[in-house]
């Protein structure tokens, strides 16, 4: 394999411009350090190929070796150049990195010695006094002074800070730029550059002290610095934040004191930014974070500050307060500053719509972006640093109230305590922070280029790879694979801004009063007996158990708690709502998702308060399953299963479970799932009435289906079979057929069955009966499961007819036998499970009886009437008025079910629509057929549907599901409240339940007499 030529070698290196790489190369003041370098087994064009701008790291290194020449006191850069040493590695990297960097030493060579191994250490370790002591001493003041004064003056002062400055500047950079992770050492990075930009203030104080006649000595000037400033956290290149705070001194006025101090505030700002001497300016000193900002004066006094945040203060000035920090001047006056405002940081939440103001006000801010510049914006841009900064604020100053430990001014300590006090999740605190520090490095790359402010991500090719050059992380050195990751980053950044920024809870925290907010038992109990606990000290209790200790989940607890009283608070049993919800929490407390998903999601704590406080069968069924807690972060979990769904989850798990009575338990489970999920969509939705038919009655059908078929292969197996030796069919009757099932009902069915041609009848009729045996005992024993009743009651003969008959036996019994009552029976059937062909034959079979071609005679007519009044008369049970019966009370479920069963034997024959097992859809039908008025139809359907919705709300806001109760509209008061709320009345509007429901039946019931009884 041939060797590569200069050229490739130059290319594959990183050089950009070989050719003009090769030239420079050979220049003659490379010669001797290129020789030695090479010598060393260290060749410096390897070097160079190390750093982010090969070509332009080249460039000027030439020139500042030509400059060195000149300058006697400049370190030996051939040797430095000959080794691969720290020296040689920090002076490369600022010379890849950094055009203004690069031409400050080719302006004064002697400063690369600041590179060298003995300046390097500890460079990003010093404190912010060490950096002051720096500072002060290069323009000859006294660092123990408390009121330093300047001895190096004029413009000479200013120079000299300046100097110092940028050197020290140079030793951070470098630091940075060889720092083998990047982003783990930003922020030392960001703390030195803040200590130094402080530092430097201080030191332009001391010069404009200087150039008073009594150097200001009446007269307390602090400086604050805010914003990245102030939580130590700056950049490369930026403006400096800052508000001054002045204070007489003794035998000063406070006038004198104001006029001495905007003096000395105007000459600091100069001494940094302004046109002065040889040396260029620093950056802008910007004080328009200052109360009235641009129209404000320069300096106010701490009780003018306090005086303007009382009264005229909006609040992002209350935002940009969180981050003050004394940097210069009077250290004293500084802390007293900032002691007084404090306590509007921490109250600001507490301003009407304060956290809408601040996601208004970051929406502003994007919509201020230029379209040019939006998807390159690395500061305001959708994805930049703002929605970090932003986020992280105003969960501090939502939740910094009550949580002294997240008053930080750091961006990344804070984000760090919010995780550490449970305000934000682990994973998203891990994921906002390292996207924090990778565009904040991305940003110090970008600025050190030229030292100018810039925020807008360069579209430039060299540009673009110069900087994936500057980065970590291996293969992502083109510009294609920095576009890439920022893409990323930015996403994920978006993505988390708008889960936490826009958190729905925050507003809720946000208007709760401090006492409130901190959960204070005397203040709490005051709070709950006002809002309708009836026990508020046993209330107390819970939240003690919920919020004691340090644990993360007691952290989470207090945030949520406070705003998630007052949800409770709009259920009708406040007590027993917070009480489930302990019960729930102690459940589920250890789970990462549980309080996680309370926090966070929009719906998922209004929806779970209200649910315990109004719903003792949700709550009950959330105790017993904690796990379905997690429906009710989104919409799509509480949609009904569709029957194809529950199939195959049913037959999965059947297959996993080989023994029949753990494979049907696990049916049965399934039952219990999908009847919670009704009920949680009923309770949420205002107990609609096609619940029954869409999760209730298709629970009950699989449960059947699925059960069948583990009966049938045990019942052959019993008998040492290879399968049975019938046909077997499930037929639904009663509210299971007409898909109109409660939360209690049992499952009314028939048993049929069919021999197969050759098996012997007996042997056929004694396996059928196993069947049936077998699935009565496998959905309805006792156990850990929810039991599904079956009840063949409604068999040929009842309870006094065989339990299983074949085809051939009904069609014998009905033949001779059928009576008016069974052939009413019979217009609910249903075929739920089994033998498709011999469902398929029962229902030709029956089809005749119970659609008589000519309707009913007379006696039948008759017959049907005299066991509707012996109904009424015997089974209504004593004691219970006949209006407030549900089922079998005037106008109730049994009168409009009997007449539209009348109607359906008088006509079904000839009208076919009418051949339905639903009431309503028979009643329609009727109606549309016209042997129903259509108000008389409607009448029917309202008292129906009121007092089906009303059984399902008992049973809903009692946890009841059997018991002569269930079908009494409630007297008590509470109750009835508690079913009004289910069924979408508001507060106070029980009364207007009762009185509609007495109404609706009083008007079906004239239906009925006229209809049924004639």
């Amino acid at each position: 394999m041939r060797a590569p030529t200069p050229t490739q070698e130059l290319l594959r290196l990183g050089f950009t411009d070989p050719r003009r790489a090769a030239g420079l190369l050979g220049e003659p003041v490379l010669a001797e350090p290129l020789a030695r370098a090479e010598d060393a087994g260290a060749p410096l064009p390897a070097a160079l190929g190390q750093v982010a701008d090969p070509d332009l790291a080249l460039l000027t290194l030439v020139r500042l070796l030509e400059a060195a020449q000149d300058d006697d006191g400049a370190p030996d850069l051939t040797a430095v150049l000959a080794a691969d040493g720290g020296h040689r590695r920090r002076l490369l990297a600022v010379l890849g990195s950094s055009s203004a960097l690069g031409d400050m030493l080719v302006a004064r060579p002697t400063d690369a010695a600041l590179l060298a191994d003995e300046h390097a250490e500890g460079v990003l370790d010093l404190t912010p006094q060490d950096e002051r002591e720096w500072a002060l001493q290069a323009v000859g003041a006294d660092p123990a002074d408390p009121a330093p004064v300047a001895t190096v003056t004029g413009t000479d002062g200013v120079e000299a800070l300046r100097r110092c400055y940028r050197r020290r500047l140079l030793e951070v950079a470098a630091a940075d730029l060889t720092s083998p992770d990047p982003l783990a050492a930003f922020p030392a990075v960001a703390g030195a550059l803040s200590d130094l930009a402080s530092a430097a203030l201080e030191a332009a104080l001391a010069v404009a002290r200087a150039d008073l006649p009594d150097h200001g000595r009446g007269t307390r000037l602090a400086v604050l610095g805010m914003g990245k400033t102030g939580g130590r956290e700056l950049n490369y290149i930026s403006d400096v934040d800052v508000v001054y705070v002045v204070a007489p001194g003794e035998g000063t006025d406070e006038d004198e004191a104001t006029a001495v101090g905007a003096r000395l505030a105007g000459a600091l700002a100069k001494n940094v930014s302004g046109a002065v001497g040889a040396e260029p300016p620093l950056w802008p000193v910007d004080a328009n974070l200052r109360p009235e900002g641009k129209d404000g004066p320069l300096v106010r006094t701490v009780a003018s500050h306090v005086a303007y945040y009382e009264r005229w203060a909006k609040t992002w000035e209350f935002q940009a307060l969180l981050k003050a920090r004394p940097v210069a001047g009077d250290a004293a006056l500084g802390a007293e500053y900032v002691a007084a405002v404090e306590p509007f940081v921490w109250s600001a939440v507490g301003r009407e719509n304060f956290v809408e103001d601040s996601q208004a006000m970051r929406r502003r801010v994007e919509d201020t972006i230029p379209a040019a510049e939006a998807e390159r914006q690395l500061k305001l841009g959708r994805g930049g640093l703002r929605d970090v900064e932003f986020t992280v604020q105003l969960l501090q100053l939502v939740h910094g109230r009550t949580e002294e430990a997240i008053r930080t001014a750091g961006t990344l300590d804070a984000i760090a305590r919010l995780a550490e006090t449970g305000y934000i999740g682990r994973d998203s605190a891990e994921r906002l922070d390292e996207c924090y520090r990778y565009l904040r490095v991305l940003e110090h790359r970008m600025q050190l280029y030229r030292l100018r402010r810039t925020h807008v991500i360069p579209t430039g090719e060299a540009d673009l790879r110069r900087l994936a050059r500057a980065l970590p992380g291996e293969g992502q050195r083109s510009a294609e694979a920095l576009e890439r990751r920022l893409r990323t980053v930015r996403r994920e950044v978006r993505d988390l801004h708008e889960d936490i920024f826009y958190r729905p809870m925050l507003p809720l925290i946000a208007q709760l009063s401090h006492a409130d907010a901190r959960l204070r038992p005397e203040a709490v109990r005051e709070r709950l007996a006002a809002i309708g606990y009836r026990d508020p000290a046993g209330a107390v209790r819970h939240l003690d158990a919920l919020t004691a200790g340090v644990s993360r989940t007691a952290a989470i607890q207090r945030q949520i708690l406070p705003a998630m009283l007052g949800m409770f608070a709009r259920g009708a049993d406040p007590d027993g709502g917070l009480l489930a919800f302990r019960k729930v929490s102690e459940a589920l407390g250890s789970t990462h998702w549980y309080l996680q998903m309370l926090r966070d999601s929009g719906v998922a704590a209004p929806r779970l308060s209200y649910l315990l406080a109004t719903s003792r069968y949700v709550a009950d069924g959330l105790e017993a399953l904690p796990e379905a807690a997690v429906w009710l972060g989104e919409d799509e979990p509480l949609r009904p299963r569709t029957p194809e769904q529950l199939a195959r989850e049913a037959a999965a798990l059947v297959r996993r479970r080989p023994a029949p009575e753990e494979a049907v338990r696990a049916v049965r489970y399934l039952r219990r799932r999908e009847l919670l999920r009704g009920a949680v969509g009923d309770a949420l939705d205002g107990v609609r009435d096609d619940r029954d038919r869409t999760v209730l009655s298709v629970a009950a059908d699989q449960a059947l289906t699925t059960t069948l078929e583990v009966a049938l292969r045990r019942a052959a197996e019993q008998r040492g079979l290879a399968a049975s030796p019938t046909r077997f069919g499930i037929v639904a009757m009663g509210r299971l057929g007409g898909q109109e099932m409660g939360y209690g009902s049992d499952a009314d069915v028939l048993f049929v069955h069919e021999p197969l041609e050759g098996e012997d009848d007996d042997v056929a009729q004694e396996v059928a009966v196993a069947v049936a045996g077998h699935v009565r005992a496998l959905l309805g024993n006792p156990g850990p499961e929810l039991p599904l009743p079956v009840d063949s009651a409604l068999r040929p003969e009842g309870r006094n007819g065989p339990m299983v008959r074949s085809l051939a036996s009904y069609a014998q019994y009905y033949e001779r036998w059928a009576e008016p009552w069974e052939q009413q029976a019979l217009l609910r059937a249903r075929p739920v499970a089994g033998d498709a062909g011999l469902l398929e034959r029962f229902c030709a079979l029956i089809d005749p009886y119970r659609y008589p071609a000519d309707g009913l005679d007379d006696r039948a007519l008759r017959e049907l009437r005299r066991v509707k009044a012996r109904v009424e008369s015997e089974r209504m049970p004593r004691g219970v008025p006949a209006s407030r019966q549900l089922k079998l009370g005037r106008g109730g479920l049994s009168d409009v079910e009997w007449t539209a069963q009348l109607l359906q034997l008088q006509h079904a024959g000839r009208v076919p629509e009418l051949r339905t097992p639903r009431t309503v859809e028979a009643l329609a039908a009727a109606r549309d057929a016209g042997v129903l008025g259509e108000e008389d139809c409607e009448l029917l359907v309202t008292a129906w549907t009121l007092a089906s919705r009303l059984r399902a709300g008992i049973a809903l806001a009692t946890g009841r599901v059997t018991g002569a109760k269930m079908d009494v509209l409630p007297h008590d008061p509470a109750q009835l409240t508690a079913v009004a709320r289910l069924l979408g009345y508001g507060p106070g509007e029980s009364v207007d339940l009762e009185e509609d429901y007495l109404r609706a039946t009083r008007r079906a019931r004239a239906v009925v007499e006229r209809i049924f009884f004639g």
